[in-house]
């Protein structure tokens, strides 16, 4: 009585195979998706050093610093060869 339907799997069987087939190939492509993206942002992330213009933009945006101060630092960076563009 071990084989009810006979010693071949029935439509369940395939139908369960197959199922799982996709579910384990899914999950393999997810989590090389997954692993590649993770990679990929930390090595940008760390290697990447605000610009000198970014910083000051920023530091003008958060109201450390006044226009006044901005635009006499900007100048100051562009006399000394970093290319700024025109604000």
């Amino acid at each position: 009585m071990m084989w009810w339907y006979g010693p071949d799997m029935n439509g369940w069987g395939y139908a369960l195979m197959t199922l799982s087939m996709l579910v384990f190939w899914g999950l393999v492509i997810f989590a090389v998706v997954v692993g590649w993206r993770r990679v990929g942002r930390d090595e940008r992330s760390a290697d990447r050093q605000p610009r000198p213009e970014e910083v000051l933009a920023h530091r003008f945006a958060g109201g450390e610093i006044d226009e006044q101060e901005y635009r006499q630092r900007l100048q100051t960076l562009r006399e000394h060869g970093r290319h700024v563009p025109s604000p």
